[in-house]
């Protein structure tokens, strides 16, 4: 299954470098600024938010969206499935 994860991190001056190494644990793509995809099987949604949960601050934002169809323009990735 592919997945998109956006964040909207509030502070300016924390230190989100854990986020982004677990991202690329996750050999996920930067599509966009704060948008990043990539391929996870025998999970959801709901469980990936709780994972990322621990990453960010209680105030900054998160939604994980599991992707069916999508068309990009002028990005800095383009999201493939492929599964971690």
């Amino acid at each position: 299954m592919l997945y998109m994860i956006e964040y909207d991190l509030r502070k300016p001056f924390r230190n989100y470098q854990p986020l982004y190494e677990e991202l690329a644990k996750f050999n996920a793509k930067r599509v966009l600024k704060s948008l990043w995809t990539f391929g996870r099987i025998n999970t959801n949604a709901e469980h990936l938010r709780d994972h990322f949960r621990q990453y960010i601050d209680a105030d900054d934002g998160l939604i994980v969206m599991q992707v069916g169809d999508w068309a990009t323009f002028n990005t800095e990735n383009t999201p493939k499935a492929v599964v971690a």
